[in-house]
């Protein structure tokens, strides 16, 4: 059972033994459509609209604030709201997000490296040196660590559900997850 979520940020939860947890919001989704082993979502995101989405809004009778469409891997038996029921007794959760994207960076930023020293003239502070040897192999390896986009990279990790509020549709994880606070992902009950 999958489910659309933003996160909220992190936070600590004290006690015997403190923990840093992650708060998750389970985005109200709506059931338009049921396949196989798949449904197809509806789901509230910003105020994008054209008339693909008004076709869509129409087709599957959808009031004007769900905009955006997704397919999750669900066994649904009846449109309507996701069931959020599978929440409540979910012991751990495959996390999925987008890392935070850091543009084009430099090769100390984007692999850890040591540049050179910081004074005295020498002229070599925050490159990235030598890319090669001579004249075997005449070129650049594949797979050189160099300067280039950094981050915005879909990641996967597996948290433990320490609890699920269903008023707010808050769910607590322990540890991190990928992301900023506010970036948007998916779950799945392992």
């Amino acid at each position: 059972m999958e489910y659309l979520v933003q996160k909220v940020g992190m936070s600590r939860v004290v006690g015997t033994q403190s923990m840093a947890v992650t708060l998750l919001k389970v985005l109200e989704s709506k059931v338009c459509a049921i396949y196989d082993k798949q449904v197809l979502v509806a789901y509230p995101l910003h105020k994008k609209y054209n008339k693909a989405i008004a076709g869509q809004q129409k087709k599957y009778q959808l009031s004007k604030e769900f905009n955006r469409f997704a397919t999750l891997n669900a066994q649904v038996s009846e449109l309507g709201d996701l069931p959020l029921e599978p929440l409540e007794n979910a012991k751990r959760i495959k996390a999925t997000f987008y890392t935070k994207g850091r543009g084009f960076s430099g090769a100390m930023k984007r692999w850890n490296f040591q540049g050179g020293p910081a004074a005295h003239g020498s002229r070599f502070h925050r490159r990235l040196g030598s890319i090669g040897n001579r004249e075997w192999p005449g070129r650049v390896q594949k797979g050189k660590k160099m300067a280039g986009h950094y981050g915005n990279e879909k990641v996967t990790c597996h948290n433990e559900v320490l609890s699920f509020d269903k008023e707010s549709k808050i769910l607590v994880l322990k540890g991190s997850v990928v992301g900023y606070a506010g970036a948007y992902g998916r779950i799945a009950i392992k």
